[in-house]
């Protein structure tokens, strides 16, 4: 990863980070668990920021004020904002769309605002999405799960990119990673396996807030860098849990009900590449793992693993969608009793491999999928060819030193 461009965008993007400051002045300024989000601080200070612009907003049912109404609404309702669109991403600007869905181009029933529909949108015909809405620029207030493949992030990315191309400015309000941002973890993204649930090389836990990789993406990827200005949040600390913020949790997409889903779905969502239900279709999604045939000995099998911060149960479920819908499946749950401790991509791993020896009936799904959401084959190779957890947690240790060295160019909250 070059670091060409980091001279000029160390102050936070093309046009420089709002309040940037000291990593450590955020904290000072407000209590601790009473965290203002990038759009709090828009909106206390007068949309100074936007004053003059034809605004549109990328965002969903995440971008919320403390008292959960939404930022669409708030902005819409106000005189010093002149906003003319609305872009949704997967899932939608309401939220109507499950996996793999949007809502496609309709005008919002509340506001009267045109909504776009970006999802598998890029390049060229994004662009041109937002020059045929008219904004001048373009904001992004979405709340992310903190993991590579939630689709979320690449949105964001896409969407600076169409941004550059379109000759539009790019705003992001910052909102926490739930899951704190006190380490990356995971495999790097191997670029020959670029999908839209990993365009550029960050590890599975990237763990980051989403105006870090803003800055990340400008400064790293972007071939032509947007003029990006980011609103940073105030109490926030790079050890806090989501609970710790005083935020109200809005599910992200309809399968992260809860916090505690994102706690562990950097590592469990990785299921979805095998032929094992990754728990859709249940009121525990990522917490819940099974498939027809599984009985009691994966429970134990991955409790002899040892892993910090989480203990197996053996569980039953029958989904009421997705994989195995309406049918009774064998499997486990995860019950993380020591969240400082866990590691949620280990944890995958391990799961993976116990998974396989468990049971004659594992598989890969037919497509390689886990190569995608790992971000190369060799996670699939080695567990195929018999290694441990250990030994797969160990390949990918080169790549994510050199992630976290460039990661840390560009973080703003200590």
């Amino acid at each position: 990863m070059g670091l060409s461009r980091r001279s000029l965008l160390a102050a936070g993007g093309a046009l420089g980070a709002v309040a940037a400051g000291a990593p450590g002045a955020a904290a000072a300024e407000q209590g601790h668990g009473r965290v203002r989000t990038g759009f709090d601080r828009l909106a206390d200070g007068g949309y100074a920021l936007l004053a003059g612009e034809r605004v549109g907003v990328v965002t969903n049912p995440t971008g919320v004020t403390r008292d959960a109404r939404h930022v669409v609404d708030v902005m819409h309702a106000d005189e010093r904002v002149d906003l003319v669109a609305v872009f949704g991403p997967e899932h939608g600007f309401r939220g109507t769309a499950q996996a793999g869905g949007s809502e496609g181009r309709y005008d919002d029933p509340a506001t009267g605002l045109p909504v776009y529909d970006t999802y598998l949108k890029t390049g060229r015909p994004l662009a041109d999405v937002f020059t045929a809405s008219g904004v001048d620029t373009v904001v992004f207030d979405i709340q992310d799960a903190g993991a590579r493949f939630y689709t979320y992030i690449w949105t964001l990315y896409d969407c600076m990119a169409a941004a550059a191309l379109a000759g539009k400015r790019f705003v992001v309000l910052d909102r926490p990673n739930p899951v704190t941002g006190r380490a990356a973890l995971g495999p790097v993204l191997d670029r020959a396996f670029a999908t839209f649930v990993g365009r550029e090389p960050i590890a599975q836990a990237h763990g980051m807030t989403v105006a870090e990789l803003a800055r990340l993406f400008n400064g790293e990827f972007l071939t032509a860098p947007v003029a990006l200005e980011t609103v940073r949040m105030t109490g926030w600390r790079r050890g806090d849990f989501f609970d710790a913020t005083g935020l109200p949790w809005v599910p992200p997409s309809p399968n992260m009900p809860t916090p505690e889903t994102a706690l562990v779905y950097s590592g469990t969502c990785l299921f979805e590449g095998t032929n094992l239900s990754e728990g859709r279709g249940t009121t525990r999604p990522f917490e819940l793992l099974g498939a027809e045939g599984i009985d009691r000995r994966w429970a134990e099998a991955a409790n002899a693993l040892g892993l910090p911060g989480v203990r197996f149960r053996e569980a039953y479920f029958a989904p009421t969608f997705s994989k195995f819908q309406g049918r009774t499946v064998g499997g486990v749950q995860l019950h993380v009793d020591d969240r400082e401790s866990f590691d949620p991509v280990r944890t995958g791993i391990g799961l993976l491999v116990t998974a396989r020896s468990a049971w004659s009936g594992f598989a890969w799904r037919a497509d390689q999928w886990i190569d995608k959401l790992t971000g190369s084959a060799r996670v699939r190779t080695m567990i195929d060819a018999g290694a441990d957890t250990d030994e797969v947690v160990g390949a990918w240790q080169a790549d994510l030193a050199a992630f976290r060295a460039v990661r840390r160019e560009y973080l703003l909250y200590r």
